[in-house]
């Protein structure tokens, strides 16, 4: 059980708050910061949810009030530099949170960690506040208020719903708890619009997205008798469809659902030097040790990596690693 009391004071005793996530931010880390926003926004404290990646299209309804900004060196070094306590959320690794990261560190803050991946250990972080039985960060901030016999309010559920939400599959994936549920009837009580999040989040593609898909799909190879499909992203084909680093989410996620694939794997090429990696597993093989073996890390079946090397190499080094896991994992000797 987590000593939620504990955050509480430091909260109580803070003036300027930082809130933040990783880079390429999803719901999970975005709703929780916003949940906790507007917790914070009615102690009247002075906080800002600040990211060092750009705002995701399809969670720009979080940011009616402006309460989401995109870190730039000039408007926010020096708040930073002023702040008394950072809260981080869903981040996994440290490093995720880039500049922020580096400025936090070189300015001695009091940084916490609440996330619901496994602790790496990272000296960087003044408390961790982990949950690895958490569906989602967005559930911690959720017990963090419920101990606290703090009101949900429409916005903070908006947030904890979101992060729920896409961090289930729209409940459908094995972490899927009664809470989960639980705080959606919660949300739907207090007048959140479930349908129009999940329209928001789930069916708002782009038409480069769309083709893109269609770029991916024709390229989309297999392995293992179809148990392992896998597919590349170089920046040849975002060119091609005109499509920006928003428009590679997902996929992943959509190449699982094809029958008899276990595990899927993307690869995107971010730069010449720099590969996105993304792992998605159905749940009969742990693929988190895979991602952790290339610096990266995640839940046992979802996990990524950013590797410091071009397309072609990462993907072969990549596929051998996986192969060689699923089928060691299967007790075959090939």
């Amino acid at each position: 059980m987590l000593d939620w009391k504990t955050l509480y004071q430091q909260i109580e005793t803070s003036e300027r708050i930082l809130l933040s996530t990783h880079e390429n931010p999803d719901g999970d880390g975005l709703g929780s910061a916003y949940a906790m926003y507007h917790y914070l926004k009615n102690l009247k404290k002075d906080c800002r949810i600040i990211h060092i990646s750009e705002l995701p299209s399809e969670y720009m309804f979080f940011n009616n009030d402006n309460a989401i900004e995109t870190y730039n060196s000039a408007d926010h070094d020096i708040w930073i530099s002023k702040i008394d306590l950072a809260l981080i959320f869903d981040v996994v690794d440290f490093r995720r949170l880039r500049d922020i990261g580096d400025l936090l560190t070189s300015n001695r803050k009091h940084v916490v960690n609440i996330d619901h991946h496994p602790d790496l250990s990272d000296g960087r972080f003044a408390e961790n506040f982990i949950n690895v039985d958490a569906a989602a960060t967005g559930e911690m901030v959720y017990d963090f208020l419920m101990s606290n016999n703090i009101k949900l309010t429409k916005f903070m559920a908006e947030g904890i719903y979101t992060a729920v939400m896409t961090d289930t599959g729209s409940f459908c994936y094995s972490n899927t708890n009664q809470k989960c549920h639980q705080i959606a009837i919660e949300s739907i009580d207090l007048g959140v619009n479930t349908s129009k999040i999940y329209q928001t989040v789930y069916e708002n593609r782009s038409p480069a997205q769309v083709a893109l898909l269609g770029e991916i799909l024709h390229n989309l190879d297999y392995d293992l008798d179809g148990e392992l499909a896998w597919f590349s992203i170089s920046q040849e084909m975002m060119s091609k469809v005109g499509a920006s680093k928003q428009d590679v989410d997902g996929f992943t996620d959509f190449v699982r659902s094809i029958r008899g694939v276990e595990v899927a794997i993307m690869f995107f090429e971010v730069s010449s030097k720099t590969t996105r990696i993304n792992f998605r597993s159905k749940g009969k093989y742990v693929i988190n040790n895979i991602a952790k073996y290339f610096d990266g890390g995640g839940h046992k079946f979802a996990s990524g990596a950013l590797s410091k090397n071009e397309l072609s190499s990462v993907v072969t080094e990549v596929l051998e690693k996986t192969k060689s896991s699923i089928i060691s994992q299967n007790g075959i000797v090939k």
